[in-house]
């Protein structure tokens, strides 16, 4: 490229780009919708960034101050691009961090069920609730369950007391593993770092779903607008609340991308369509389908549904772009090949895979697969992270038991753990009487669930052998574990399953022990 742009153009924008010459520069030092509204005008305009920057966001006798370079400029035009044209690409451009803090464990799933931002959680694993800042346990209380009469008391009593049992269990736990987990000469710091996740991680299941904890969002503009618009419709106090807070803080960064949350002929409109449709398909669902038991449901992963030819059509996709020919060719030659050959294709297709991370291409995705999974919250939350599958969950309640991890029974702690779960089962049912939004904040993270995935097979590679490590919580590490068990002997898609080489169906204790002395080396 022949730059375009003077000594003294390039003193005033330097501020702005990392470089003021080359073909390929970030911006800097600018504010979001500044940033937007130049890719924006971009598209539209045979001039360079760095000219459109100067001409248009910087004119003559700015200072260049980087809080308001060309903001009221960039501000009109997504006035008249996003307001008036409804041009949602636009709304792709500029993005913003929030931090929501003292949300529940209810809340950051609602949160967390866009697929297009980036969410950064606190783990249960890493962080003991066992300190009680203001002198109360970390949970949420809904202002309405606190002035019941009845139901305030009996709501804070039973989080309390299961809370007083976790904080009492923990180092009891921990005295186990440590007795448990033999000493292989690994860094003491490491060995310590190791047992604790593992004492953590088998008492967790006692944390209610009011449990608080402190989520980091990255998102574009079009995502916080799809993100509060769900806001607005949810049944859930605290998520509309929170909506409302994340509206008036993002306003204060990127106002010119969320002028469509609160309009009544646009988000509020689109908010009460959603409000509208859930109600009518519950109705459906009640008047159509028999109730549902409330009987405990063995935890469990079912593959129910899948492509037949699975198999056949990620080879035909693996060599449909170098053969020359149609795609409905190469699927008809594909199905007359023996097993040897199409194993051969997809084991060229996977190829030297020198860690989980070598992952082959999309031909995979060409293959489906839907999950039933009957697991605790606690795995639900973790494996609901995934955003490139369909998840739908049916609603948290204590009605399908509760898991109790085999090492807690083993510590003699099986009695206080039944405590928890018991009353977190009384508190559910009391609170679905009055306040039936707010009954699942009682229920443990112990408590089982139900809930679908529908994932293609590339989607599966990643999540089975991701969630399937050692280091991981042992309940969604079964979760995987078993998901690859039936890809291989229920689908029938040997070589698919094959192909995930990384998948670990070893026990748990030597690999977290042995994650965590790598990380010590690293950090020696």
């Amino acid at each position: 490229m022949v730059s375009e742009l003077t000594e003294v153009e390039r003193a005033r924008i330097t501020p702005f780009v990392t470089d003021t010459s080359g073909p390929v520069f970030a911006l800097t030092n600018l504010p979001e919708t500044v940033k937007g509204a130049l890719f924006a005008r971009y598209s539209r305009s045979p001039k360079s960034l760095r000219r459109l920057l100067l001409d248009e966001f910087m004119p003559d006798g700015d200072a260049g101050g980087a809080a308001g370079a060309g903001l009221a400029r960039a501000e009109a035009l997504y006035d008249r691009v996003l307001a008036e044209y409804g041009d949602d690409s636009v709304a792709q451009l500029g993005g913003a961090h929030v931090a929501v803090e003292g949300a529940s464990n209810v809340l950051t799933k609602v949160l967390q069920w866009g697929r297009l931002a980036s969410y950064l959680e606190q783990s249960t694993r890493y962080i003991a609730y066992t300190d009680r800042p203001g002198g109360r346990w970390r949970y949420h209380t809904p202002a309405h369950v606190a002035a019941h009469a009845e139901l305030g008391d009996l709501y804070t009593g039973t989080l309390d007391r299961a809370f007083a049992i976790y904080a009492d269990l923990v180092p009891r736990m921990t005295a186990h593993w440590d007795a448990r987990v033999p000493d292989d000469g690994s860094p003491p710091v490491a060995r310590d770092r190791a047992i604790r996740a593992r004492a953590l991680d088998s008492l967790r299941g006692l944390l209610p779903a009011a449990t608080t904890s402190n989520m980091g969002i990255f998102a574009s503009g079009q995502a916080y607008e799809a993100l509060l618009i769900r806001l607005m419709a949810h049944p859930l106090a605290e998520a509309r609340e929170c909506g409302e807070r994340m509206l008036a803080q993002l306003r204060q960064v990127i106002p010119a991308f969320l002028t469509r949350v609160d309009r009544p002929d646009r988000g509020v409109r689109t908010a009460a369509y959603l409000a509208d449709a859930r109600t009518a398909t519950a109705r459906c669902a009640a008047e159509l389908l028999p109730p549902a038991p409330h009987a405990p449901a063995d935890a469990h992963v079912a593959l129910v549904d899948w492509d037949r030819d699975g198999e056949d059509r990620v080879v035909a996709h693996a060599l449909w772009p170098d053969s020359g020919l149609g795609l409905g060719e190469v699927m008809e030659l594909v199905r007359g090949l023996s097993s040897e050959d199409r194993g051969h294709v997809l084991a060229a297709y996977a190829g030297e895979r020198g860690d989980r991370r070598h992952r082959p291409g999309r031909a995979l995705e060409a293959c489906s697969y839907t999950f039933e999974v009957t697991c605790d919250y606690g795995a639900y939350r973790d494996l609901q992270r995934h955003r490139l599958l369909t998840l739908q969950a049916q609603p948290l309640t204590p009605h399908l038991g509760w898991t109790l991890p085999p090492e807690v029974g083993d510590a003699g702690l099986g009695d206080d753990y039944a405590r928890v779960m018991r009353e977190s089962a009384g508190l559910h049912a009391a609170l679905w009487e009055v306040f039936p939004q707010e009954a699942p904040y009682a229920v443990s993270l112990a408590h089982r669930m139900r809930f679908t995935l529908v994932m293609n097979a590339r989607e599966a590679m990643h999540l089975i052998e991701l969630r399937s490590q050692p280091q991981g919580h042992e309940s969604y590490r079964r979760v995987a574990q078993d998901m690859h068990r039936a890809i291989a002997e229920v689908a029938g898609h040997h070589h698919i399953a094959g192909m995930m080489g990384f998948v670990d169906h070893s026990h748990a204790d030597a690999g977290r022990m042995a994650a965590e002395r790598r990380h010590q080396e690293r950090l020696r």
